[in-house]
């Protein structure tokens, strides 16, 4: 069994990547697995085994459609399947120029919408990015 930290953590990130894809949270990836949520948690936060590998891992890594031996392989440094890529990413978004782009893009691609219900749709899109930790969290204070 790969005992390497490293290994075991671009794991847990390729693991949730894949369950945010298919829309799941991380208790209805459990109940699909028929896995503790728990078991869920502890495969994404990238938690390396104390002795054997967890029995749970190929359940949860088959529901998100993974073929077998898919966990071994990334942990012995293969890429995730589905074309996922564990890429270094900046850490925080400049929420304004993000902000801009998503509005920029509802009005191109919306008809008869107001500005105040793109301005409302972008400031969700802007919550569900900090949520999710992909966009640094503000101090309530808009520049």
């Amino acid at each position: 069994m790969n005992r390497d930290p490293h290994a075991w953590a671009r794991l847990g990130r390729a693991l949730k990547q894949a369950r945010l894809a298919q829309g799941m949270d991380q208790a209805e990836l459990a109940e699909k697995a028929d896995v503790s949520r728990m078991s869920v948690q502890s495969a994404e936060a990238g938690t390396m085994p104390k002795s054997r590998m967890p029995y749970t891992l190929p359940a949860i890594a088959s529901t998100l459609g993974w073929p077998p031996g898919s966990v071994e392989a990334i942990l012995d440094g293969a890429e995730p399947p589905a074309a996922w890529r564990d890429v270094p990413v900046q850490a925080a978004l400049n929420a304004e120029r993000l902000e801009t782009i998503l509005s920029a893009a509802m009005v191109r691609a919306t008809d008869n919408v107001t500005p105040a219900e793109i301005r409302a749709a972008t400031k969700i899109a802007l919550d569900e990015l900090r949520r999710e930790g992909m966009l640094a969290e503000t101090d309530g204070v808009q520049p």
